[in-house]
């Protein structure tokens, strides 16, 4: 009986492993083919990234020449070029996927269906896109322009418009990133937009100086300025009568260009040309009377 037993026991035990070698074949065969299917698939999705980054990289060329042969303004090429570069990433990543067995039907489904919330997690970049295309429509300014922000407090070169952002350069170099959809919600000042600038410069004497000579001395002072446009009227006059000074206002034009530094410079000579002409320039004072 227990011979017979042991007997059983035996045979199940290879009848076992005939089954779990069966399996292990079975399964060894089955993965073999999805393996070097799955590995076709990577090679064939990174050759085709290669290729079709390189045929994106040309079309993106082509398309910037010629729209410079055209003359088109080199904001609208930037942006176009932005756009012309994500949309093409998007055909070329469908296209990898399609190797995977994802279908393009199935991906325009999900994100259909996923349309409200991609909307809503997107709002920002969308609306950055508006902002853009808003920007190149109404073209408050343009790529070299010098502009102020008042919706972000920036300021500085606009060097490129994209899809989503505008960079611009600040006056210490530093690269500032500005989304589209505010800086065309905010107002913008575009202070090189013009090729002069009026110059507006109010100097304060002190009520004991003498008044025409100062206007005498002012006057003369703009009219050695050589950046001064000889075309444009020159106004020296009394501002206002302030507290503790008389303010007096000298105006005159000069190129956009040449705006900042003519004032440095002629703020500098009034303030010397008054100290030399005993001109009080005052300042804010206290007077403590003791009893």
């Amino acid at each position: 009986m227990a011979a017979q037993e042991s007997s059983i026991i035996t045979e199940s035990l290879e009848n076992l492993q005939k089954v779990d070698k069966n399996v292990v074949q079975e399964f060894l065969e089955d993965l073999v083919p999805d393996v070097l299917n799955f590995s076709v698939q990577v090679v064939l999705a990174v050759l085709l990234y290669l290729i079709g980054k390189r045929l994106i990289s040309f079309l993106r060329k082509f398309l910037r020449k010629s729209l410079e042969r055209r003359n088109v303004d080199i904001e609208v090429r930037q942006f176009l070029d932005s756009v012309g570069k994500y949309s093409l990433y998007f055909v070329l990543w469908l296209m990898i996927l399609t190797l995977f067995g994802i279908t393009t039907a199935s991906v325009i489904a999900l994100l259909g269906s996923a349309g409200l919330t991609l909307g809503l997690a997107l709002q920002g970049s969308l609306a950055n896109f508006a902002g853009g295309v808003l920007i190149l429509l109404l073209r408050p300014f343009h790529v070299e322009d010098y502009i102020v922000s008042s919706a972000t407090g920036h300021e500085g070169i606009v060097k490129e418009i994209s899809t989503f952002y505008t960079r611009i350069q600040t006056a210490d170099n530093q690269t500032v990133m500005i989304p589209n959809g505010k800086l065309a919600d905010g107002a913008i000042v575009n202070v090189t937009g013009q090729q002069t600038r009026r110059m507006d410069i109010v100097v304060g004497i002190a009520y004991s100086a003498d008044l025409l000579k100062a206007k005498k001395l002012l006057s003369d002072l703009v009219e050695k300025e050589t950046r001064k446009l000889s075309d444009q009227p020159v106004n020296i006059f009394v501002s206002n009568l302030a507290e503790s000074s008389v303010e007096l206002g000298c105006r005159f034009w000069v190129k956009s260009e040449d705006y900042w530094q003519t004032r440095w410079d002629i703020l500098e000579a009034v303030k010397l040309l008054f100290d030399e002409n005993d001109i009080e320039i005052p300042f804010p004072q206290v007077d403590v009377h003791m009893k």
